[in-house]
């Protein structure tokens, strides 16, 4: 049987390097687990890469022919990559079969919790495109009450999935832990529950739990452009957190608490928060709040506003960018508040207050993902939780 051939560019080597990412493991690999490392840094690097072949896959990853032709065979067994035909060749010898990930036979279960009461879950591929969305009013419920509905929510949706279901992730506003615990959240009731554990005997598959600004993060490192070297994803929507990675990896602090920077006082004499103190940069930049300082604004005062909110805004950040050298601060939330004057000043505030550098400032943007950012962020976490690569 002649296959046919696939018009696959050859992949160059030195981009492949450089291109090679995903979060980074936080304990040292052992030789007991190097062939699961292994496997991960494969499928990493056809989820980035594309199709190629099994001699490229060995150059780009520094492991052996055989070795490689033995992960391969096992992840064509397993169903995760198939086999998609022969690349034509430039030079003399025999043409190289190209092999894929399967993304689209492949689906992820995502929950996005961020903006309660309103719960978007959706389906999504490997690729991170959404296959099907839905949003359920979860008002009135929580503690026990929220759990199950979203364990029925996500069993419903399960079952409706056209494809295998490898995992469920879900992004929560809360402290999470490793493990997928929720150490605590107020908005759902939640305190010391054991969610990624308990949702995960219940369905039948990996569920993984993270807070919904580092699911934010995750989503802009994994399906976007953000730099592996270090950024900050401040995510605006009831609140303001924020999920940091630095060199490939999640930053969580020692309290679980790292980029929880929306009750840090900006102003003493500010409005009320809901956290009991006054001024917190969630009175000043989270939508509920902005909304009701441009209410009845001319155009004119409402530039001057939002210049005011981006200001302060920036001042927050500024020394969170000098202090862990971030390359940039990637802002998500609401586009017709933040992408403007709120953006330019949050930006300008920056390089005004960073000590300036030949590499150039610290980028402040707007998200590439926009609302989709947390459940693409829920696929990510599946992505590492299952196959280790993000």
């Amino acid at each position: 049987m002649t296959l046919p051939a696939v018009p696959v560019p050859t992949p160059h080597p030195t981009r492949w390097r450089a291109s090679a990412r995903g979060l980074r493991p936080s304990a040292k690999v052992l030789p007991s687990h190097a062939r699961a490392h292994n496997r991960s840094v494969v499928l990493g690097l056809l989820f980035h890469e594309g199709p190629v072949s099994r001699a490229d896959l060995a150059r780009a990853t520094g492991l052996t022919r055989v070795t490689v032709s033995e992960i391969v065979a096992d992840l064509l067994t397993d169903g995760l990559v198939a086999e998609l035909g022969l690349r034509p060749e430039g030079r003399v010898g025999k043409p190289a079969m190209m092999v894929g990930l399967r993304s689209a036979e492949h689906h992820v279960v995502a929950v996005d919790l961020q903006r309660l009461p309103a719960a978007r879950i959706a389906v999504l591929d490997l690729s991170g495109a959404i296959v099907s969305e839905s949003t359920t009013d979860f008002t009135g419920l929580r503690g026990e009450d929220a759990v199950t509905a979203l364990d029925g929510l996500c069993r419903e949706v399960m079952a409706a999935a056209g494809q295998r279901v490898v995992g469920v992730g879900i992004g929560t506003p809360g402290i999470v832990d490793e493990t997928g615990g929720v150490v605590e959240s107020s908005r759902l009731g939640w305190t010391g529950l054991p969610l990624g554990q308990r949702l995960s005997a219940s369905l039948g598959v990996g569920v993984h739990v993270a807070n919904d600004a580092d699911t934010a993060a995750l989503a802009e490192f994994t399906y976007g452009e953000a730099s592996s070297s270090g950024f900050m994803t401040v995510v605006v929507g009831q609140g303001v957190g924020a999920g940091l990675v630095l060199d490939g990896r999640l930053v969580r602090g020692h309290r679980l608490a790292a980029g929880e920077i929306g009750h840090l006082t900006v102003d003493p004499k500010g409005e009320p928060c809901e956290c009991g103190r006054r001024g917190c940069l969630e009175t000043i930049v989270a939508p509920t709040y902005l909304a009701r300082t441009l209410e009845g604004r001319s155009p004119a005062r409402r530039r001057t506003a939002l210049r005011d909110a981006g200001r302060r805004l920036g001042a927050v950040l500024a020394p969170i960018v000098a202090a862990l050298d971030l390359e940039e601060v990637i802002l998500t939330g609401p586009g017709e508040l933040l992408d403007g004057p709120l953006l330019e000043a949050a930006r300008e505030t920056v390089d005004a207050t960073c000590l300036p550098s030949d590499a150039g400032a610290p980028q402040v943007r707007m998200a590439e993902l926009g609302a989709n950012g947390v459940l693409q962020g829920a696929a990510a976490l599946v992505l590492f939780g299952e196959f280790g690569f993000s």
